[in-house]
């Protein structure tokens, strides 16, 4: 079977105007967008009279928003949102700091109070804790130790990405503990 080739198909073709002139219809378009503008300038007047016609009628009773109250703005109920609150954040680090880092009393009627956390590991070091034969394990308690996960670091506390951790202050030449 034979094909046929074309032998035009190095000559250059006129293109003409660049554009095509039988596809678009001007005199649609024009008749469209001028009843476009009549429709949308009809929605808009009759917005007008439905907005002023609502600014008439009554209110059908009290506001329907717990927050507007007769003229006066009042504060929603805590918690409300913050207007700085990387500053909160590093005072409330800074708070918490100084809770585990000092003494002081959690309940004095009943004599429970709170030592730095440095002395209370230095405590238990000198004092040890508890212990209970090897074979005997408590009520309910897992099978399988808990999981922890390669790679990561040990997250000191939820301030812990606001200081490094002190395995990283130690190797980089600044004094262990």
């Amino acid at each position: 079977m034979a094909t046929k080739e074309s032998h035009g198909a190095n000559v250059p073709v006129d293109r003409g105007d660049g554009y095509e002139k039988r596809d678009a219809n001007v005199s649609a378009l024009l008749q469209f967008a001028f009843w476009m503008a009549v429709v949308m300038a009809v929605t808009m007047v009759a917005m007008k009279f439905t907005f002023d016609f609502l600014k008439k009628v009554e209110p059908l009773g009290a506001t329907s928003s717990p927050l507007v109250k007769q003229g006066a703005r009042v504060m929603p109920p805590a918690p409300v949102l913050q207007v700085h609150p990387h500053q909160e954040l590093v005072d409330y680090c800074a708070a918490q700091q100084e809770t585990v880092s000092s003494y002081g009393w959690v309940n004095q009627e009943s004599g429970v109070a709170r030592i730095p956390v440095d002395r209370a590991m230095d405590l238990i070091l000198a004092r040890g804790l508890p212990t209970r034969p090897a074979g005997q394990a408590p009520v309910g308690a897992p099978a399988v130790a808990p999981a922890t996960v390669a790679g990561q670091t040990d997250v000191q506390g939820q301030c812990g990405y606001l200081t490094e951790p002190k395995e990283t202050v130690a190797s980089e030449g600044g004094e262990g503990k």
